[in-house]
């Protein structure tokens, strides 16, 4: 039976881990997306490149930082695991944020349409949040609720690797990390499909739509989760800025076609 071990490599006394080389991969297959679209819609190049290269530890910063924030009475009490990110513990929804906060501040100094880069990078980010998923998968976190072997195996037709990846401490649980990949997937696919449709989209549209479709699956998904971050004692807080975000959306677009703009 195939069982993959969370380190990918071993240097001397360094491990690289298999969740660094799938957030690395994203990046990489990100930036290049979002490089080979820059060029067809005449936007520079250069900013896309630029952008990555100062901000990304701006991201890393942000998504470690809301999930140390979310379980901190285990990290004052184990604060030398603070910066072991290489473990695991980076919360999308607090990279996310710290990258529209860099990307806002990017824009004003460049003079850059704030909207249009986010458009362009829509795809690489759900990208990127897809393959991060597998990392969850071999670090043996963001699981569901507890099943059946015969649910994985039969009902859900998962191969072996998959179904005995989910096993821990011999209890099964739901593949949760599999459903948001395939849903990023699918999302992923309608943009890439949609977005040079000639007037389909207008402005800023197409990041709306991908904060709309991600935040729509993760709020179902997210409650699903047995390991999830919580705020106010019972509450997800993931569903709490998934519903807010899909609002949001919902009404950006909504006055953006009402102004006919």
């Amino acid at each position: 039976m195939l069982d993959i071990s969370p380190i990918a490599l071993r240097l001397g006394p360094f491990n690289i881990r298999w969740y660094a080389v799938l957030i690395a991969l994203g990046i990489v297959i990100g930036v290049f997306m979002a490089c080979k679209e820059a060029k067809k819609v005449g936007f520079a190049l250069d900013a896309i490149l630029d952008f990555v290269v100062y901000t990304l530890p701006f991201w890393l910063l942000g998504a470690r930082l809301y999930y140390v924030v979310f379980n901190l009475p285990y990290y004052l009490a184990n604060p030398a695991e603070i910066f072991a990110i290489w473990q695991g513990g980076l919360a999308i929804y607090g990279g996310l944020l710290a990258g529209i906060i860099c990307l806002f501040i990017f824009c004003k100094k460049r003079h850059l349409s704030f909207f249009k880069f986010l458009d362009i990078l829509a795809p690489s980010v759900l990208l990127a949040q897809a393959l991060g998923r597998w990392g969850n998968f071999i670090n043996k976190e963001a699981y569901g609720s507890a099943t059946t072997k015969s649910f994985l195996h039969l009902a859900l037709h998962l191969p072996s690797f998959i179904v005995e990846g989910m096993k821990i401490d011999n209890i099964y649980y739901q593949p949760t990390f599999l459903y948001e990949f395939l849903w990023n997937l699918l999302g992923l696919a309608l943009i890439l499909l949609l977005r040079h449709r000639k007037n389909f989209y207008r402005e800023g549209e197409i990041f709306w739509q991908y904060v709309a479709w991600y935040a729509f699956g993760r709020f179902f998904i997210e409650g699903m989760r047995s390991d999830s971050l919580m705020i106010f004692a019972h509450q997800r807080i993931s569903q709490v800025l998934s519903f807010i975000f899909f609002c949001l959306a919902v009404v950006f677009v909504y006055f953006k076609r009402r102004k006919r703009v």
